[in-house]
C-alpha cells in the first residue's frame, strides 16, 4: 500500500532493516547535520532521532541515502511514471511495450489531486518556527533551515491545485535579521517557477500567498526537485510517483497538503527583502547573505505523529546526488523529444551540477564531409535555452556518429574522448556577461559570469599522454605538475594576485611554447596539484568551481580573428581560489569528535561510520 504519511514511510523502513534509531539526545546545532553526512558517505541506513534538543518533533534523515533505498520507498509509483514518461516521449512505440499499457492508467488515476473531504492531518495543531527543530548544517551558517521543503503557490493570474508550483527553495527561519516566529527567508534562485508567480503578484501590487510543505509521503520531495516544463502542477507529478493521489484543502486561501508532516503558511509582499544566509550550499562552498523575499508567517501547523525529515548539502556527494540520479533516469526519454538532434545530457554532481555539463548529439547536417562541429552548435544553443540547463557555464558536447557506445555517465572517458578530438582554434565558443548558477561564486557578481561551449567532433587528432614528461620545465612560481585524467596537467601555482594575474598568465603561457606538449591538451592552473590529481572528483570540483570561463580560460599561442577567441597550444584554465570566491565548507573539529562518540562500541551508529 502507498504510504501515507512519513511515519509509515519511517515504520516501513524500519521493518525492512534500513533505519537505525538514535534515542539519546542530539543538538540540531552542527552534531545532527555531521551525522547526516558521515552516514551518507558510508553508505548508511536512514536515521531517527527521538530527541532533538530544543523541539520536541522527532527527525529523518538519509531516507534518499542510496539510490536502492529511494526506489524502495518509491515503488508504490515508480514503474507507473517511468512508463507515462516513455509513453510521453514516444507514444508510437507503446506497441513494442505492451506492460506500458497496463501502467497508464493507474498513472492517470494518481496524477490527478483529489480534495481531502475527511479533514485535514495536518492540521491537527499549531506551533511555532521556533518549536521546530532548530537544524544549521555549518559553523557559519547565518541560523536554522528547513532542508527539505516543498513550497508552494498559485499562478495569481489563474488560481487552482492544476496552476501550482512547488519547488525545493531554501527556507532561512532563525537568524539573521528576521523577526523571530514572524518571518522566514526565501531563497529562490534564477529559472524557478516560483519566480513567475511572484513577478506576477507584484505587477498586481498583491501579496503572493505561500505554503511550505514539510515531511509527507516521501514521493513529495522528489517531485518539488522535478524540473518539470513550466505550467505542469508538481502535485500532479507527486501524485503519480507515490501512487497515491495528492490530497489537499484549503484554509484561510492557503493550499494544504493534507498529508504533510508541518504547513506553514504565510505571504511575500510585492516589495521588501532582508539579508538570506550565509548557506552551506551544494557546491562546497557558502552561499553569502544577500537580500531575498521575506515571507511573513500566519501559521505553523502539524500533524499528530509529525516527524521533520532533512537533508544536508556541501561538496557532492551528498544525499541530493541521489535525488539527481533519479531525476536523469525518469527525464531520459524526454531529452531526445525536447531537443532534436540530442542523445543524452549530463549535468556533474562532482562538479556541483550546473558548472559542467556533458553532451552526446548527432552530427548529420553534411554527412558527406568530415565530421566537424556545426549540428552541435545548434543542439549546443538549445541546451543553454532548455530549462535549468541554461544554466551550465562549461559545456561539453561530441557527436554520437564518432563513438556510438559512448557512456555519458563515464565522465573520465568522456573528456578523454573530447580531448583527443578537440581543436582549440575552432572549438571554443564563449558566450560572456550573462547568467549562472546563483550559487556559483566564480563569476562576476550573483547571477553573472559567463559560459563557454567546447563541441568537438571528428576522428582523434591527438594520443592523449598519461605520465609526466621529464622534460617538462614549467615557469618561475609554478610546481609540481601532475597528470589528473590522461591529456590533463594540473599545475601549482602561486597564490592568486589580481595585480600580477595577468602578466602571470602571460608568462606561463610564453613559457610553454616551445615545449612538447602534444599530448597535454588541457593545463589547469591551481592551488594544490596533489590534491587536485588525487581522484576524479577532486580534479572536477577544483576545475569547473573555481573559475569563470570569461576571465579563466586562456592557451598557448592565444589570438582573436574576427571576434573569436583561440589558441594553437594546450588550453590553460586557471582554478587558484580567487578573492571574490565563497570560503569552502569547514566542519567544526569539536562536533566530529562528539560524533565520533557515537560510533564507539556501544553507541547508535557503531559499525554504521
Amino acid at each position: 500500500m502507498s504510504h501515507r504519511s512519513l511515519r509509515q514511510a519511517v515504520n516501513d523502513l524500519e521493518r525492512s532493516g534500513q533505519l537505525v534509531r538514535i534515542s539519546e539526545p542530539v543538538d540540531p546545532h552542527l552534531e545532527m547535520a555531521e551525522i547526516q553526512r558521515r552516514v551518507y558517505a558510508a553508505g548508511g541506513p536512514a536515521i531517527y532521532y527521538e530527541h532533538v534538543k530544543g523541539s520536541h518533533f522527532p527527525a529523518v534523515s538519509n531516507l534518499f541515502g542510496t539510490i536502492e533505498r529511494a526506489k524502495y520507498l518509491l515503488r508504490f509509483g515508480w514503474e507507473n511514471t517511468k512508463a507515462a514518461i516513455r509513453a510521453k516521449a514516444s507514444p508510437a512505440e507503446l506497441v513494442t511495450r505492451p506492460g506500458d499499457w497496463l501502467k497508464l492508467p493507474g498513472a492517470g488515476w494518481h496524477a490527478l489531486p483529489r480534495k481531502a473531504w475527511s479533514g485535514l492531518p495536518s492540521l491537527h495543531a499549531s506551533t511555532e518556527l521556533s518549536a521546530l527543530p532548530q537544524i544549521k548544517s555549518w559553523p557559519d551558517d547565518g541560523g536554522a533551515y528547513v532542508l527539505l521543503p516543498q513550497v508552494c503557490t498559485e499562478d495569481p493570474d489563474v488560481p487552482g491545485i492544476t496552476n501550482t508550483n512547488v519547488g525545493m527553495y531554501r527556507v532561512q527561519i532563525s537568524g539573521g535579521e528576521f523577526n523571530p516566529n514572524e518571518e522566514i527567508g526565501l531563497h529562490y534562485q534564477i529559472h524557478r517557477g516560483i519566480g513567475v508567480h511572484h513577478a506576477k503578484a507584484i505587477s498586481k501590487s498583491e501579496a503572493l500567498k505561500v505554503s511550505i510543505f514539510v515531511g509527507g509521503p516521501p514521493a513529495h520531495n522528489l517531485a518539488a526537485v522535478m524540473p518539470l516544463p513550466e505550467g505542469l502542477s508538481e502535485l500532479m507529478f507527486a501524485g503519480m510517483l507515490a501512487g497515491r493521489a495528492f490530497r489537499y484543502g484549503r484554509r484561510n486561501g492557503h493550499l494544504i497538503s493534507a498529508d504533510a508532516d508541518f504547513v506553514i503558511t504565510g505571504t511575500i509582499s510585492p516589495a521588501g527583502t532582508k539579508p538570506e544566509g550565509p548557506f552551506g550550499d551544494h557546491l562546497g562552498y557558502y552561499s553569502l547573505a544577500h537580500d531575498f523575499p521575506v515571507m511573513k508567517v500566519e501559521h505553523v501547523w502539524h500533524r499528530k505523529d509529525a516527524i521533520w525529515p532533512f537533508t544536508v548539502v556541501g561538496r557532492p556527494p551528498q544525499e541530493d546526488t541521489t535525488f539527481g540520479k533519479l531525476i536523469h533516469e525518469l527525464t531520459g526519454p524526454m531529452v531526445p523529444v525536447s531537443i532534436p538532434g540530442l542523445h543524452a545530457m549530463h549535468a556533474v554532481d562532482a562538479a556541483g551540477v550546473h558548472p559542467l555539463l556533458l553532451a552526446i548529439g548527432s552530427e548529420r547536417y553534411v554527412p558527406y564531409q568530415e565530421r566537424t562541429p556545426q549540428e552541435l552548435l545548434t543542439i549546443a544553443n538549445a541546451i543553454l535555452g532548455f530549462g535549468q540547463a541554461s544554466l551550465a557555464k562549461y559545456l561539453f558536447i561530441t557527436a554520437q556518429e564518432d563513438h556510438v557506445e559512448l557512456d555519458i555517465e563515464n565522465i573520465a572517458d568522456f573528456l578523454q574522448h573530447i580531448l583527443r578530438r578537440v581543436d582549440w582554434r575552432r572549438d571554443l565558443h564563449f558566450q560572456t556577461c550573462t547568467t549562472i548558477d546563483t550559487l556559483d561564486y566564480s563569476g562576476t557578481g550573483l547571477n553573472s559570469g559567463s559560459k563557454v561551449v567546447v563541441a568537438a567532433a571528428g576522428p582523434p587528432v591527438r594520443e592523449l599522454a598519461n605520465e609526466v614528461p621529464a622534460t617538462l620545465k614549467l615557469p618561475s612560481g609554478f610546481s609540481a605538475a601532475k597528470c589528473a585524467v590522461p591529456g590533463v596537467l594540473v599545475c601549482q601555482g602561486p597564490k592568486f594576485n589580481s595585480d600580477e594575474s595577468d602578466r602571470l598568465i602571460r608568462d606561463f603561457a610564453v613559457g610553454l611554447e616551445s615545449q612538447d606538449l602534444g599530448g597535454w591538451p588541457l593545463i589547469v592552473l591551481v592551488d594544490d596539484a596533489e590534491f587536485s590529481a588525487r581522484n576524479l572528483n577532486n580534479f572536477l570540483w577544483t576545475t569547473f568551481t573555481r573559475s569563470n570561463p570569461s576571465h579563466d580560460v586562456h592557451g598557448v599561442k592565444s589570438f582573436v580573428t574576427h571576434k573569436h577567441w583561440g589558441c594553437e597550444g594546450p588550453l590553460i584554465i586557471d582554478a587558484r581560489i580567487k578573492p571574490h570566491h565563497a570560503p569552502p565548507l569547514l566542519e567544526d573539529p569539536d562536533v566530529t569528535e562528539k560524533v565520533e562518540r557515537h560510533a564507539t562500541q556501544g553507541g547508535p551508529l557503531h559499525g554504521i561510520i
